[in-house]
């Protein structure tokens, strides 16, 4: 019964949330658009949106393999993600070509969501080949989503405000975020939206995770010396034609599951949209929290449901499969104990990490369920198979590719 009340919260969550109705409803309400494009995990439904209301505009879009969706009028590239490959330059060339060629006359619609970092790719200052090891050791490292996008931004030639840098047009960009906090200079490199990080900044990045890509620092190096053109900042003069809106956010999908949560008679607490850090140490509060709960009533009365976003992160030290939401349930069960607690993580987008999997359910005898298999928890955790553990104990949950990128939703029910 619990597990088909979790289960039933993500999909109704994921369900309310369809980027597709919300990109129709808001562009019949826009100035009319003169062309289109589109980027991200949830390009394929926002063009759906725009067909739905009606508009043909020249335009494309471009989302991760695996992630297409039929469409009658738009082109949906696929590419690589979240490592670019030859696509991502492709795509990222058309973008920028489609975008210089229009007129002071002209509004270009940007239809941007999460993953457009590596599906939009202009590498500057350094190869491809460069730009995807870079990629790799930013994503292992345990570096928070705008530490990684301070350096793509500076090593790239659309993102950071530089696509409404290349263009005379007005521009509307409608946003489905994936970030914490809705910063859209953060969602996807934010292409549209002033970059408050520099170059220096960027070589930090790289400084504080130990991480070498010779060709990017010396690049970073000549643009912390005044050597190259700084993305536009906050304030500049052509942001006055330029605007960015979040269409969906975190808190969209939280407040989503809280309705389904309450709709069946059940308290619930929507703890934040914004939790940032590794995904030991969330496991580490949230389990403290559970704890409190049971044992002092504070700072809640149960029963209740906590519900909580946000983007974990994991430094992988392992060579095991899985993610930042399969790991946070991992060591929530380390942290929690032979007691446990009934919890469901997922990524909205369908793909925790490297696994086939959305996520995880954790159950009060998960501990006890996988010593009879023979599992020791410990050993997956630290070759990080967070996805191995759940998915011998079949509860890894597998939703495919959801066409959305809401970032993280983690449920626990404190009985």
């Amino acid at each position: 019964m619990m597990r088909d009340l979790l289960l039933g919260s993500l999909e109704t969550a994921l369900e309310a949330t369809r980027p597709a109705g919300r990109v129709e409803r808001r562009v019949l309400e826009l100035a009319p658009p003169s062309a289109v494009l589109a980027v991200g995990k949830a390009a394929g439904p926002m063009l759906a949106g725009l067909e739905a209301a009606g508009l043909r505009l020249p335009g494309f879009g471009v989302t991760r393999y695996g992630h297409g969706v039929p469409l009658a009028h738009y082109e949906l590239l696929e590419a690589g993600h979240p490592v670019p490959d030859e696509n991502s330059l492709d795509a990222a060339r058309r973008a920028l070509e489609l975008a210089r060629n229009l007129g002071s006359d002209d509004h270009l619609l940007v239809l941007v969501s999460g993953g457009g970092s590596a599906l939009w790719c202009a590498p500057w200052g350094l190869e491809l080949e460069e730009l995807q090891a870079l990629n790799r050791a930013l994503l292992a490292s345990g570096a928070a989503i705008g530490e990684i996008n301070a350096v793509r931004k500076h090593l790239s030639r659309i993102k950071g405000g530089r696509l409404a840098q290349t263009t005379r047009a007005r521009v509307t960009a409608l946003i489905v975020s994936d970030v914490p906090g809705d910063d859209v200079s953060a969602i996807a490199s934010g292409p549209t939206a002033p970059d408050p990080t520099t170059f220096a900044d960027a070589l930090a990045v790289l400084d504080r995770y130990q991480i070498e890509a010779p060709a990017a620092r010396r690049h970073l190096e000549r643009g912390a010396a005044g050597l190259l053109l700084e993305t536009p900042k906050p304030g500049d003069p052509l942001f006055v034609r330029v605007d960015n809106e979040i269409l969906l956010a975190n808190y969209d999908l939280l407040a989503a599951a809280s309705s389904f949560w309450k709709e069946r008679g059940w308290q619930t607490v929507i703890l934040s949209d914004r939790f940032e850090g590794e995904a030991r140490e969330l496991a580490r509060f949230h389990a403290g929290l559970v704890g409190s709960i049971r044992a002092h009533r504070v700072p809640f009365e149960p029963p209740l449901v906590l519900l909580s976003g946000g983007e974990a992160a994991v430094t992988v030290r392992g060579n095991g499969r899985g993610g930042r939401n399969q790991a946070f349930l991992a060591w929530l069960a380390a942290f929690t104990g032979p007691r446990g607690v009934w919890a469901l993580a997922a990524d909205s987008d369908g793909i925790d990490g490297n696994s086939p999997a959305a996520g995880a359910i954790l159950r009060p005898d998960t501990l006890a369920r996988a010593a009879e298999l023979g599992l020791d928890l410990r050993e997956y955790l630290e070759r990080d198979d967070s996805h191995a553990f759940f998915a011998e104990l079949g509860d890894a949950i597998q939703t495919g590719p959801t066409g959305n990128n809401l970032n993280d939703i983690r449920v626990l029910v404190v009985e």
